[in-house]
């Protein structure tokens, strides 16, 4: 959380300013958990930043995050255990956190 090339962030490694994220940002903290990132990251970190976008607020749970991406995605990309490969440990949190958008309000 101490890399000097990447924007200020919080304790917990999320962005203090949403719009000080890029696609470069998202590479260097997914490296921070040892993610390479994919086509299928890409597509939901995109997916959560349209989400922000429209909504102004990062998916409040894992719950909602994985019903939210499979109304738009589809029922496969839509799955706990898809998203948990992709995005380890709690995927909501761990995928904004990469996608430079606030702390999902009710993750771990």
């Amino acid at each position: 959380m101490n890399n000097p090339s990447l924007p200020e962030r919080n304790n917990e490694g999320f962005l203090e300013d949403a719009n000080h994220w890029s696609p470069e940002t998202a590479r260097l903290i997914a490296s921070e958990d040892s993610i390479e990132l994919t086509e299928d990251h890409w597509e939901i970190i995109e997916f959560l930043r349209e989400f922000y976008k429209a909504h102004e607020i990062s998916p409040p749970s894992n719950r909602l995050f994985v019903k939210a991406v499979r109304e738009a995605l589809g029922e496969h990309k839509g799955s706990s255990i898809y998203l948990m490969q992709l995005f380890p440990g709690t995927p909501a949190k761990t995928a904004c956190r990469i996608a430079g958008l606030p702390r999902p309000t009710n993750c771990l």
